[in-house]
C-alpha cells in the first residue's frame, strides 16, 4: 500500500467529542482537526465502531450520525479493511500480543505506512515495527511535532 497520510486515528477519540467532559471533548476536537491538517487516515473499521458505539450508547440520531460519517470520510483518506489487513493482524496479535482489534488498527497503518496511531489503548511512545503510538489526551503530547 501507498503512504496515504501521516495518522491513524482510533475510534476512542471520535468517541470522546460526545463525552461529558467538556475539556476532554474539546482536545477530541482539536486533535482530530490536527489529524486531518497532517493527512490523517481512518481506518473502515473505526467509522464502523463509531457508528456502532453512536447508536448503541450515544444514542445519536441517524441524520446525526450520517453527517458526522460524511464529515469524517471527507476529512480524511479511508483505509479498507482487507484480508491482507486481516493476516496481518492475526500476525500482530500473535507477534506482539495485541488485542484482535487493535492489531487491526495497527496493521491497517503499518501497510499504509503510517507513522503514528493516536489512540488511549497503546501505551505511549511505544514503537512497532514502525508504528508509533501516542496518546492524545496526555497533556505533554505536542500534536504539531507528528
Amino acid at each position: 500500500m501507498a503512504m496515504s497520510g501521516r495518522i491513524v486515528i482510533d475510534t476512542n477519540i471520535i468517541v470522546s467529542l460526545y463525552g461529558r467532559d467538556g475539556e476532554r471533548r474539546a482536545r477530541a476536537r482539536q486533535v482530530i482537526d490536527e489529524a486531518a491538517r497532517h493527512e490523517g487516515a481512518l481506518p473502515a473499521q473505526v467509522l464502523a465502531e463509531f457508528a456502532s458505539v453512536a447508536l448503541r450508547k450515544i444514542r445519536l440520531d441517524h441524520t446525526t450520525l450520517q453527517k458526522q460519517i460524511e464529515d469524517l470520510t471527507s476529512s480524511f483518506t479511508i483505509l479498507p479493511l482487507t484480508e491482507v489487513i486481516v493476516r496481518e493482524a492475526v500476525r500482530g496479535v500473535r507477534a506482539h500480543g495485541f488485542a484482535y482489534y487493535d492489531a487491526q488498527i495497527w496493521a491497517a497503518a503499518r501497510l499504509a505506512q503510517i507513522p503514528f496511531v493516536l489512540s488511549e489503548d497503546f501505551s505511549t511512545g511505544a514503537e512497532i515495527e514502525g508504528v508509533s503510538f501516542v496518546n492524545p489526551f496526555d497533556e505533554t503530547v505536542d500534536l504539531s511535532t507528528l
